[in-house]
Protein backbone atom coordinates (compact mmCIF):
# COMPACT_ATOMS: atom_id res chain seq x y z
CA UNK A 1 0.00 0.00 0.00
CA UNK A 2 2.92 2.39 0.54
CA UNK A 3 4.43 1.99 -2.41
CA UNK A 4 1.47 2.51 -4.27
CA UNK A 5 0.76 5.99 -2.57
CA UNK A 6 4.48 6.66 -2.89
CA UNK A 7 4.19 6.29 -6.94
CA UNK A 8 0.77 7.76 -7.05
CA UNK A 9 2.32 10.67 -4.98
CA UNK A 10 5.53 11.04 -7.01
CA UNK A 11 3.41 11.39 -10.53
CA UNK A 12 1.30 14.15 -9.23
CA UNK A 13 4.37 15.76 -7.96
CA UNK A 14 6.09 15.14 -11.16
CA UNK A 15 3.46 16.93 -13.24
CA UNK A 16 2.54 19.90 -10.79
CA UNK A 17 6.58 20.63 -10.61
CA UNK A 18 6.76 20.07 -14.79
CA UNK A 19 3.97 22.96 -15.01
CA UNK A 20 5.40 25.18 -12.22
CA UNK A 21 9.27 24.55 -13.65
CA UNK A 22 7.66 25.60 -17.30
CA UNK A 23 5.65 28.66 -16.78
CA UNK A 24 8.55 29.72 -14.53
CA UNK A 25 10.62 29.45 -17.50
CA UNK A 26 8.82 29.92 -20.33
CA UNK A 27 6.99 33.24 -18.93
CA UNK A 28 6.84 36.32 -20.83
CA UNK A 29 6.63 39.48 -18.74
CA UNK A 30 3.99 41.63 -18.96
CA UNK A 31 1.58 38.85 -19.94
CA UNK A 32 -0.91 37.46 -18.08
CA UNK A 33 -0.61 33.49 -17.53
CA UNK A 34 -4.09 32.54 -18.40
CA UNK A 35 -3.15 33.89 -21.53
CA UNK A 36 0.27 32.14 -22.11
CA UNK A 37 -0.48 28.53 -20.20
CA UNK A 38 -4.08 28.42 -20.24
CA UNK A 39 -4.01 25.13 -21.66
CA UNK A 40 -2.13 23.79 -19.33
CA UNK A 41 -3.57 25.11 -16.79
CA UNK A 42 -7.43 24.27 -17.55
CA UNK A 43 -6.41 20.97 -18.32
CA UNK A 44 -4.72 20.36 -14.45
CA UNK A 45 -7.47 21.96 -12.71
CA UNK A 46 -9.61 19.50 -14.57
CA UNK A 47 -7.96 16.65 -13.72
CA UNK A 48 -7.81 17.68 -10.08
CA UNK A 49 -11.80 18.54 -9.84
CA UNK A 50 -12.38 14.49 -11.77
CA UNK A 51 -9.83 13.30 -9.46
CA UNK A 52 -11.45 14.77 -6.29
CA UNK A 53 -15.23 13.56 -8.12
CA UNK A 54 -13.57 10.03 -8.48
CA UNK A 55 -12.64 10.28 -4.80
CA UNK A 56 -15.81 11.07 -3.52
CA UNK A 57 -17.87 7.97 -5.70
CA UNK A 58 -14.92 5.45 -4.71
CA UNK A 59 -15.56 7.10 -1.04
CA UNK A 60 -19.45 6.62 -1.24
CA UNK A 61 -18.90 2.66 -2.58
CA UNK A 62 -16.08 2.30 -0.12
CA UNK A 63 -18.03 3.38 2.55
CA UNK A 64 -21.50 1.34 1.49
CA UNK A 65 -19.56 -1.93 1.15
CA UNK A 66 -18.10 -1.52 4.17
CA UNK A 67 -21.59 -0.99 5.59
CA UNK A 68 -23.07 -4.36 4.30
CA UNK A 69 -20.31 -5.90 5.48
CA UNK A 70 -21.05 -4.57 8.98
CA UNK A 71 -16.98 -3.05 8.79
CA UNK A 72 -16.45 0.04 9.79
CA UNK A 73 -15.03 2.52 7.27
CA UNK A 74 -11.43 3.33 7.68
CA UNK A 75 -9.20 5.90 6.45
CA UNK A 76 -6.29 3.47 5.15
CA UNK A 77 -8.10 1.07 3.77
CA UNK A 78 -9.71 3.22 1.49
CA UNK A 79 -6.49 5.22 0.74
CA UNK A 80 -5.55 1.83 -0.04
CA UNK A 81 -8.48 1.09 -2.79
CA UNK A 82 -8.36 4.67 -4.18
CA UNK A 83 -4.59 4.74 -4.93
CA UNK A 84 -5.07 1.10 -6.83
CA UNK A 85 -8.12 2.06 -8.33
CA UNK A 86 -6.16 5.77 -9.64
CA UNK A 87 -3.40 3.69 -10.64
CA UNK A 88 -5.29 1.08 -12.60
CA UNK A 89 -7.10 4.07 -14.60
CA UNK A 90 -4.02 6.10 -15.39
CA UNK A 91 -2.08 2.77 -16.31
CA UNK A 92 -4.54 2.30 -18.94
CA UNK A 93 -4.16 5.69 -20.05
CA UNK A 94 -0.66 6.01 -20.20
CA UNK A 95 -0.62 2.48 -22.43
CA UNK A 96 -2.83 4.34 -24.85
CA UNK A 97 -0.70 7.42 -25.10
CA UNK A 98 2.57 5.30 -25.36
CA UNK A 99 0.73 3.06 -28.69
CA UNK A 100 -0.08 6.30 -29.91
CA UNK A 101 3.35 7.85 -29.67
CA UNK A 102 5.72 4.73 -31.00
CA UNK A 103 2.96 3.58 -33.57
CA UNK A 104 2.67 7.37 -34.77
CA UNK A 105 6.79 7.92 -34.65
CA UNK A 106 7.08 4.39 -37.09
CA UNK A 107 3.81 4.78 -39.43
CA UNK A 108 2.76 7.33 -41.91
CA UNK A 109 -0.89 8.08 -41.84
CA UNK A 110 -0.86 10.97 -45.01
CA UNK A 111 -2.27 14.24 -44.27
CA UNK A 112 -2.11 13.30 -40.49
CA UNK A 113 -0.75 16.26 -38.18
CA UNK A 114 1.41 13.76 -36.38
CA UNK A 115 2.51 12.40 -39.17
CA UNK A 116 6.49 12.87 -40.86
CA UNK A 117 5.32 13.26 -44.44
CA UNK A 118 4.59 16.43 -44.20
CA UNK A 119 7.62 18.03 -45.55
CA UNK A 120 8.02 17.08 -48.73
CA UNK A 121 4.93 19.09 -50.00
CA UNK A 122 6.76 22.26 -48.27
CA UNK A 123 10.29 21.16 -50.64
CA UNK A 124 8.08 21.04 -53.47
CA UNK A 125 7.03 24.20 -53.34
CA UNK A 126 10.15 25.64 -52.65
CA UNK A 127 11.62 23.94 -55.05
CA UNK A 128 9.14 25.35 -57.56
CA UNK A 129 9.32 28.79 -56.04
CA UNK A 130 13.41 28.71 -56.82
CA UNK A 131 12.96 27.39 -60.35
CA UNK A 132 10.91 30.16 -60.95
CA UNK A 133 13.23 32.73 -60.16
CA UNK A 134 16.48 31.33 -60.82
CA UNK A 135 17.26 31.22 -57.71
CA UNK A 136 17.49 27.03 -57.55
CA UNK A 137 21.31 26.00 -56.20
CA UNK A 138 23.37 24.98 -58.99
CA UNK A 139 23.76 21.36 -56.60
CA UNK A 140 20.53 20.85 -55.70
CA UNK A 141 19.72 17.30 -56.77
CA UNK A 142 17.14 16.13 -59.43
CA UNK A 143 15.29 14.22 -61.55
CA UNK A 144 18.45 12.18 -63.04
CA UNK A 145 19.88 11.84 -59.28
CA UNK A 146 17.19 9.14 -58.28
CA UNK A 147 15.41 11.54 -55.96
CA UNK A 148 12.64 13.63 -57.03
CA UNK A 149 10.41 15.92 -55.03
CA UNK A 150 6.40 15.56 -55.95
CA UNK A 151 4.43 17.12 -58.61
CA UNK A 152 2.35 20.08 -58.09
CA UNK A 153 -0.83 19.67 -56.91
CA UNK A 154 -3.42 19.86 -59.33
CA UNK A 155 -6.96 20.48 -59.07
CA UNK A 156 -8.80 19.22 -56.11
CA UNK A 157 -12.09 17.38 -56.96
CA UNK A 158 -14.08 19.78 -55.03
CA UNK A 159 -12.37 22.67 -57.39
CA UNK A 160 -13.64 20.73 -60.67
CA UNK A 161 -16.67 21.03 -59.52
CA UNK A 162 -16.33 24.79 -60.28
CA UNK A 163 -18.59 26.85 -62.98
CA UNK A 164 -16.90 28.24 -66.46
CA UNK A 165 -16.53 31.65 -65.05
CA UNK A 166 -15.23 30.42 -61.66
CA UNK A 167 -12.25 28.63 -63.67
CA UNK A 168 -12.27 31.77 -65.47
CA UNK A 169 -11.68 33.74 -62.61
CA UNK A 170 -8.94 32.03 -61.64
CA UNK A 171 -7.36 31.92 -64.67
CA UNK A 172 -7.39 35.44 -64.71
CA UNK A 173 -5.85 35.78 -61.40
CA UNK A 174 -3.12 33.05 -62.63
CA UNK A 175 -2.32 35.29 -65.57
CA UNK A 176 -2.97 32.63 -68.04
CA UNK A 177 -3.13 34.14 -71.85
CA UNK A 178 -5.76 33.26 -74.14
CA UNK A 179 -8.58 32.42 -71.86
CA UNK A 180 -11.53 33.97 -72.74
CA UNK A 181 -11.41 31.38 -75.95
CA UNK A 182 -10.80 28.25 -73.76
CA UNK A 183 -13.31 25.76 -73.23
CA UNK A 184 -14.32 25.02 -69.49
CA UNK A 185 -11.73 21.37 -69.97
CA UNK A 186 -9.05 23.92 -71.49
CA UNK A 187 -9.39 25.69 -68.32
CA UNK A 188 -8.74 23.03 -66.13
CA UNK A 189 -6.00 21.49 -67.87
CA UNK A 190 -4.46 25.12 -68.07
CA UNK A 191 -4.66 25.77 -64.13
CA UNK A 192 -3.29 22.21 -63.59
CA UNK A 193 -0.16 23.09 -65.20
CA UNK A 194 0.30 26.42 -63.24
Amino acid sequence: MLLIVVLASSALLFVIGSMLRTIRVERTGGRSIWREFGLGLVLMILFFATWIGQAVAEWQTYTDEQAAHGEAATAGDFASQFAQSTLENWQSEFLQLFAFVSLAALYVHKGSAESKDGDEKIEAALRRIEERLGTLPADAPNGQDGWKLPDAPTLQQADRDLTKAELLERARSAGIPGRSTMTRDELEQALDET
